[in-house]
């Protein structure tokens, strides 16, 4: 559905070197902190920027070979993009017409209601909960293979964020060929919504796991020093330095808990792999 294959863009402060893959019918997370090149991977996927090296593989086309056509079959979401605050969404219901011609009017309008954004409200005037809302209705309104979703549910509360959840649930159920690639900064979102995941830190992927094997299989063991010290490090996958000890990733739980007893050990979570992962120190002893 879509892959990335080594994406090189340099700027003067930041460069990125990205590879990664979403399966049909799989939804992907990219996570990461503000800053790590999650939105620049976006922007060359849509061509909205160069790039310097790389190949991207869209929908089984070469980027370069992609037309008006190919682009029918996505849905975007730019967390940086939006419609004229001056439309109301009737205004913007005939646009969605000439430009998708798969676009499902009465499905558009039934959500509407279900949503409760108003036709005849112009959208400077609506929260950014209901302007979130619109955005990813629009993005899965015409019957796309892949959406493309930055931040969607970024700045929302808990009820708009189910909401848009759920939209994306739905238009996964309704097709086992579609796919999302999205990014959030809201862990809880990506735990119960993405198959597997990436994470990108300072331009460069440094964690892919299946969503499941995360949180089934990695933990964060927490020992004091003398534990630190006879610990089997094979599976440590980074530790810091703690007030009491060490804290210490691993992607093989079971191993510590069944030669470990007295050891702390905490379920993994994507908050603890993402500030371990970027905390953290290797077993070389080097941060990421």
């Amino acid at each position: 559905m879509l892959k990335i294959d080594h994406l090189k863009k340099n700027y003067n402060s930041f460069s990125l070197d990205c590879s990664l893959e979403v399966s049909p019918g799989c939804v992907t997370g990219l996570i990461g902190q503000n800053g790590a090149g999650k939105s620049t991977t976006f922007k060359a996927i849509l061509g909205l920027i160069s790039i310097d090296e790389g190949c991207i593989t869209l929908l089984g086309k070469n980027l370069e070979d992609f037309n008006a056509n190919d682009k029918e079959r996505l849905g975007v979401v730019l967390s940086d993009s939006g419609f004229s605050g001056y439309l109301k969404i009737k205004d913007i219901i005939p646009i969605l017409k000439s430009m998708y011609p798969k676009f499902d009017k009465s499905f558009f309008i039934d959500q509407l209601h279900r949503l409760q954004l108003p036709l005849d409200k112009q959208i400077k005037n609506f929260s950014t909960g209901m302007k979130a809302k619109l955005k990813v209705l629009v993005a899965v309104s015409h019957k796309g293979k892949l959406l493309i979703l930055d931040e969607p549910t970024a700045g929302l509360d808990v009820i708009a964020r189910d909401e848009i959840l759920e939209m994306l649930r739905e238009f996964m159920e309704e097709d086992e060929e579609r796919s999302i690639l999205i990014s959030s900064h809201i862990s809880g979102d990506l735990e119960t919504l993405c198959d597997d995941l990436y994470m990108i830190h300072k331009g460069k992927i440094i964690l892919h796991e299946d969503t499941d094997v995360l949180l089934s299989d990695y933990a964060l063991l927490k020992v004091d020093d003398e534990q630190f010290k006879d610990l089997d490090k094979q599976f440590i996958l980074r530790f810091k330095k703690e007030t009491y000890g060490y804290s210490c990733l691993t992607n093989q739980r079971q191993y510590y808990l069944d030669n470990y007893p007295k050891a702390a050990i905490e379920k993994g979570s994507i908050d603890n792999v993402i500030t371990m992962m970027i905390r953290g120190k290797n077993n070389e002893g080097t941060a990421c």
